[in-house]
């Protein structure tokens, strides 16, 4: 059974970074593409970055491109989620997300109906 545990989150100022880490755990057959979501209180799940199984493909939101970078560790299937700049408008749960590597429209990559397993989510909240 796959499982993801998310870390990282915390309390930090505008301006500062945090890194978030997620692992997933559970046999698979090959890695497992892998995103990252959040959600703010009273808003809908968003998209915020993904990453290829292979980590040679990323994409991320227009709100948080050229600040965060989303990786992965080599074959394993753990990535992480480097957040700089960090806003208050940044403040969310942020959910980690996973699938299997099997080919779907660009376009879905985004959606969070796509995605098989999600983490419990890790609270990121930024001070202003």
């Amino acid at each position: 059974q796959v499982q993801l545990v998310e870390s990282g989150g915390g309390l930090v100022q505008a301006g500062g970074s945090l890194r978030l880490s997620c692992a997933l755990s559970g046999r698979t057959a090959s890695p497992y593409a892998m995103a990252w979501f959040r959600q703010a209180p009273g808003k809908e799940r968003e998209f915020v970055a993904r990453i290829t199984s292979g980590g040679s493909s990323r994409d991320y939101a227009d709100s948080v491109k050229g600040r965060f970078t989303i990786s992965r560790d080599g074959a394993e299937n753990t990535v992480y989620l480097q957040m700089n700049s960090l806003k208050p408008e940044d403040t969310a749960v942020y959910y980690c997300a996973a699938r299997p590597p099997t080919p779907i429209p660009t376009l879905s990559i985004r959606q969070v109906s796509v995605y098989d397993h999600w983490g419990q989510g890790t609270q990121v909240t930024v001070s202003s």
